[in-house]
């Protein structure tokens, strides 16, 4: 009687059981697949708790209060954090609901919202906190934002490390505890790759010249003024994505200056981020192993490849930059080897592709370190024709897994493929014109061989205009070589012709 003749009392009472079966509804109804009708609840809760906490501003009863003695009540302090709690869960599911919807942007901004209110309510499991924290900074590699995603990875690390070492492996009943928090850490680990990756190559496009060369004078550019505008930004960017007091704040800046969030723009910097990354590549790899998480592990595997091949661009010695690409062959030829093409098409595809590609840029390496000397030793030469034919051959064994069971390469190329595909024969073309030989029937037979693929190209692209927008350079270049070539090997011919 005292609580329902206390007219404040009752609108706390009916503002908190009004928004607590709302905020069930929405959570019952996102539950359930129905993300348009829990999107209505989980809003209307939503809009419940700011019109109330901007008319009021003091926790209301808590529902159970309702049936306490007065000496039982909940303090303010309690009932307000049990409040707040509660609209914790309603961003928590709303974030979810617009994942759904494909509203990434404000599924971000909500998960970004519920893992500070989750800091500052204590209201989190760590090793889940930490991993969505570490999902969401995938969200901002998508938009560039460097140091909000270098923010939530570092958060990520301080939180995890709350849920303190993985129990003995002598305790049975634990065993699964133990092997499911190695298994986030490496996941966590795996979102530290793609950001140091993503950073490195988001870095080489700005800096590449149009032959994908480093363009000093722009890299010159980027560095006068690259620290008055990151000051300025990260004065802005600080005050929004900060996660937890103080004293977590402290532990989570520490581990963000380990890394970098800016371009870098020459080699040492490059290579900071490099390490770092290969260090969770060595980490990942720990529990990501071959065998057992075969898919995983290559995928961990192939990044570290794309780290190397990323450096490389960075790297001025010609010497040492081949050298990156043979650490590259190193790694990816062995799983390529192991791997049966049967369960495992798309990933041998793949390797088989990224194989061929390195093998031709260390031969244009050689090519170009060989362009330097006087004169082209046997060494270097049986070097460029060795890289051209290992380049060929796995050229060619991609080229090949598109063939039907029949051994017949398809008329018309799927669109996944397709590319790839079109360079593939393109590259080899062009490896076929970079074979050294002394033998000229030898360079008759390459060159034929070359405008053979060259061929395939504007063959193909007149029977499919649709597929020229995805190869316009290639086509335009094998185009030339097209009508060059016959040329050339008629020449060729003509003066092989006094010894036949």
């Amino acid at each position: 009687p005292e609580i329902i003749g206390n007219t404040e009392n009752c609108m706390f009472v009916w503002v908190f059981i009004s928004r607590f079966a709302i905020n069930n509804l929405g959570i019952l109804w996102s539950e359930r697949g129905e993300i348009k009708t829990a999107q209505t609840f989980l809003e209307s809760a939503e809009t419940l708790y700011n019109q109330y906490m901007k008319e009021n501003g003091n926790p209301p009863l808590d529902p159970n209060e309702h049936f306490m003695a007065e000496e039982e009540k909940l303090k303010d302090q309690e009932r307000s954090k049990r409040f707040e709690k509660a609209y914790t869960h309603t961003l928590y599911y709303l974030a979810q609901v617009y994942q759904h919807l494909e509203m990434i942007e404000k599924a971000a901004e909500y998960c970004h919202t519920t893992l500070k209110r989750q800091l500052e309510y204590s209201g989190y499991y760590p090793v889940e906190w930490a991993l969505n924290a570490a999902t969401l900074s995938q969200y901002y590699l998508t938009k560039q934002c460097f140091m909000e995603s270098r923010h939530c990875l570092a958060a990520a690390n301080v939180i995890f490390s709350q849920a303190g070492q993985a129990p003995s492996a002598e305790d049975n009943e634990t065993e699964q505890d133990q092997q499911d928090l190695r298994q986030r850490k490496a996941e966590i680990a795996r979102c530290w790759i793609k950001y140091c990756l993503t950073l490195l190559q988001s870095a080489r496009k700005l800096l590449e010249d149009n032959i994908g060369e480093l363009d000093p004078d722009r890299q010159s550019e980027l560095k006068a003024q690259r620290k008055k505008e990151e000051d300025e930004k990260e004065k802005g960017r600080k005050k929004a994505v900060l996660f937890g007091t103080s004293d977590l704040c402290d532990s989570i800046l520490a581990t963000e200056e380990k890394v970098s969030c800016l371009y870098p723009l020459d080699f040492q910097e490059a290579r900071e981020v490099f390490l770092v990354g290969q260090n969770y590549v060595n980490e990942a790899k720990e529990f990501f192993q071959f065998d057992g998480y075969v898919t995983d592990h290559i995928e961990i595997i192939q990044d570290h490849s794309a780290l190397f091949k990323v450096l490389a661009f960075f790297e001025e010695d010609y010497e040492r930059r081949c050298k990156m690409h043979k650490r590259r062959v190193d790694m990816l030829e062995p799983m390529y080897v192991d791997l049966n093409p049967q369960y495992y098409l798309l990933i041998t595809r793949q390797l088989q592709f990224e194989l061929a590609d390195t093998y031709y840029e260390m031969m244009d390496l050689k090519v170009a370190i060989g362009n330097r000397l006087e004169e082209l030793d046997s060494h270097t030469i049986k070097k460029i024709n060795s890289l051209a034919q290992l380049a060929v051959k796995y050229y060619e064994l991609f080229l090949d897994s598109l063939r039907n069971p029949d051994r017949i390469f398809p008329e018309k190329l799927e669109d996944d493929v397709l590319r790839p595909a079109m360079v593939a024969k393109f590259h080899i073309a062009r490896l076929y014109g970079k074979l050294i030989t002394s033998d000229g029937k030898k360079q008759l037979e390459n060159m034929q061989t070359s405008l053979e693929y060259y061929t395939f190209l504007v063959d193909y692209c007149e029977k499919h205009p649709e597929a020229v927008q995805a190869i316009e350079t290639e086509l335009e270049l094998s185009k030339e070589m097209v009508g060059l070539l016959p040329t050339r090997m008629e020449r060729l011919r003509a003066k092989l012709s006094p010894f036949t």
